[in-house]
């Protein structure tokens, strides 16, 4: 049997941008995606602290070291500039293997979206 697991996640950090122009997606800084072990264009869960609302999206690469968090698209409605956002990805595995299964979690700074 396989089972749907939460596999990553970063943590409160802060939308720098919200690009409604652009075709879609969520741009991440690169640091952020290598340090949660989430890959571009892997499918997250985005939740707003802000406001409550919740979909779905995928990555693109953001400059490393930049902090930019930039919703694109139709996504761009869901959110302000400064909102606090999480981004958390899932994996489906076997049901075995997901008993001991342990995520990636980042906790970034809110203000810089940098890491420690």
């Amino acid at each position: 049997m396989m089972v749907e697991i939460f596999k990553s996640k970063i943590h409160r950090v802060k939308v720098t941008e919200a690009d409604l122009n652009y075709i879609g997606s969520i741009t991440i800084d690169e640091d952020l995606l290598e340090a949660s072990n989430i890959l571009e264009g892997e499918k997250v869960q985005i939740v707003n602290i802000n406001n409550g609302e919740r979909l779905e999206t995928y990555t693109i690469k953001g400059k490393r070291g930049s902090g930019e968090v930039c919703l694109n698209g139709p996504a761009a409605r869901r959110v302000a500039v400064g909102d606090i956002i999480i981004i958390i990805s899932y994996a489906m595995m076997d049901f075995e293997e997901a008993k001991t299964f342990k995520p990636t979690i980042v906790f970034p700074d809110e203000n810089t979206n940098k890491l420690s």
